[in-house]
């Protein structure tokens, strides 16, 4: 590729010339002048000098080989210790074949022979050695990573794939490795800080491939690619990145995570043997007890599954796949249970894989941004269900949806409930909200405050899967709910464990201190529902009473109630 400068624009490259003879630097001068902006040095001293003072300007150097003081053979040597030196291109002056081979070795890009030739061929030597030098200087810059000095993820995967065209039986392992919570990292101490961590990354992955085996990239932040030479085991580079990490700072711990494609399949392009690689480190995400992940087969058939469904959203969507379900709840404060609201519920009827619980697709969506777009196709379902029900008289009790993390960020989610609800002719009141405990657990104050504005509102907050371990007793006094929902481990077991017996009373009591109801949910069999009622659980749902149901079979089981 040649870089050139167009539009008219005259850009006079500065050219050092090196010569202790005045003739020769006139002759050589004169030559080229008309071309280049000239400096002139008649030692190797001086041209050292010029060379620090004007690094950033200069284009290339004519050098002498043969001077008093400090010769061109100095200055090359010189020149090569220098990275800021060693950019710029040489082209040595000289009669002598021996020093013309010498000089190559040590750095030089071409020679011109004494005495001078003709004036178009030494110009055409001059030029073509600058634009061959600006052309790599610019391949150079687009190659490497600016901050961490590894490759580019293109010229990686390019030269990976040289790697695998000049060895095709070679053994290769694709691996992605990255820090968990890296953003909480610049949040917290500050971007200078982070590119710190990158940094000694880069440093420990480059440590680890100095034997020769393997290249590395910095890619997307914090992440980076390595394409090894199989290896039975990267617990080594795993420690030494710790190791060096930890010696960032004695009160922070960085935790890394890697996964690894081992033995790639050549076949899948580089960038598959690497999405796979990443599919792996994905799987770590919040186990603190492993650091490193293999892609294997059934990792494979996973990714599959997982982009299949992914793939088939929008046609699930098109096509009415998708079907919400209805779980009654019922209130048992009176002598006889009465049916008081329902849960939605999604349900997918997959083409392929049948029917699909939310357990299925719900976080493979979460991860993908996509549960936003399911989320409001299962408000609309049920609050058109809603409006239909109200207006044959069918039944009136409101009904939960479920509101992902997602949605809590939508500024307008306030206002495209109301709207969607007067549509149908129905209150605020006809329609609860359903936030997992886990929506708290980070940016807390943001979450807090889009929760207090759907109260504001009007809506009844549900907090669904209380204790299912993420908040702690302090924060829950913060946390504006109406309702909280035990988390139905704790109701499986009830009947079976007296310590968790004890902990559904500890939180009935802090419920019952709080002025919020407790809804059981997973509520299967005679011996859970009686303990419930026993230790003041004001509302049951599960299975004891009815599985979720499609629209139609609930609208049944409404009327038989």
């Amino acid at each position: 590729m040649e870089i050139s400068f167009s539009g008219g624009v005259d850009v006079k490259r500065f050219v050092l010339i090196v010569d202790d003879e005045f003739i020769n630097r006139e002759i050589l001068g004169n030559m080229i002048q008309d071309c280049y902006q000239l400096l002139y040095a008649e030692n190797g001293t001086q041209a050292l000098e010029l060379l620090n003072a004007n690094s950033s300007t200069l284009s290339l150097v004519l050098l002498d080989l043969i001077m008093p003081e400090t010769d061109g053979f100095e200055v090359l040597s010189r020149m090569q210790q220098d990275e800021r030196l060693k950019q710029i291109p040489v082209i040595v002056l000289t009669s002598e074949q021996d020093a013309e081979v010498k000089s190559l070795e040590m750095g030089a890009a071409d020679f011109i022979t004494k005495p001078y030739g003709r004036t178009e061929v030494i110009r055409a030597r001059i030029r073509r050695t600058i634009q061959f030098s600006e052309n790599r200087n610019f391949l150079r810059s687009a190659e490497k990573d600016e901050l961490t000095g590894l490759y580019t993820r293109t010229f990686f995967y390019e030269y990976a794939e040289m790697l695998d065209r000049y060895n095709p039986e070679l053994k290769t392992d694709a691996v992605i490795l990255n820090v968990e919570h890296f953003h909480l990292v610049n949040e917290i101490y500050g971007r200078s800080f982070g590119d710190k961590v990158l940094m000694v990354i880069a440093e420990s992955v480059r440590e680890f491939l100095s034997d020769g085996e393997g290249l590395a990239c910095r890619d997307e932040g914090d992440h980076f690619f390595i394409y090894s030479v199989h290896r039975d085991s990267y617990e080594a580079l795993a420690e030494l990145v710790q190791e060096k990490l930890s010696a960032l700072s004695d009160s922070l711990h960085i935790r890394c995570r890697l996964g690894i494609y081992s033995r790639a399949e050549h076949e899948l392009s580089m960038e598959e043997r690497f999405s796979s690689a990443r599919f792996a480190c994905n799987t770590l995400r919040g186990n603190f007890l492993r650091y490193i992940a293999y892609y294997d087969l059934s990792l494979r058939e996973r990714s599959i599954y997982i982009e299949r469904l992914i793939n088939d959203i929008h046609t699930g969507m098109e096509q009415k796949q998708f079907k919400v379900y209805y779980q009654p709840k019922y209130c048992i404060k009176g002598e006889d249970p009465v049916l008081c609201s329902a849960e939605a519920l999604v349900r997918w009827e997959h083409p392929e894989f049948g029917m699909l619980k939310p357990g299925s697709f719900l976080s493979i969506f979460e991860e993908n941004g996509l549960i936003s777009m399911l989320d409001h196709f299962v408000m609309e379902e049920t609050v058109d269900q809603l409006g239909r029900w109200h207006r044959d008289k069918v039944s009136d009790i409101p009904v939960s949806v479920n509101v992902s993390r997602a949605d809590l960020y939508d500024p307008e989610l306030s206002e495209y409930l109301e709207e969607l609800l007067d549509r149908n002719g129905l209150q605020v009141s006809d329609l609860l909200l359903e936030i997992t405990e886990s929506s708290y657990a980070s940016d807390t104050n943001q979450l807090v405050d889009a929760v207090g504005r759907l109260r504001e509102s009007g809506f009844r907050i549900e907090m669904d899967d209380f204790g299912a371990g993420y908040s702690s007793l302090n924060s829950l006094a913060t946390m504006p709910v109406d309702v909280l929902k035990l988390d139905m481990k704790f109701v499986q077991s009830i009947h079976e464990d007296e310590k968790v017996l004890r902990m559904v009373k500890l939180i009935m009591e802090m419920a019952d201190f709080m002025e919020v109801p407790v809804v059981a949910e997973g509520v299967e069999i005679a011996e859970q529902y009686d303990l419930l009622r026993d230790i003041g659980c004001e509302y049951i749902q599960g299975y004891y009473f009815s599985k979720p149901l499609p629209s139609a079979e609930f609208e049944s089981y409404i009327l038989s109630e």
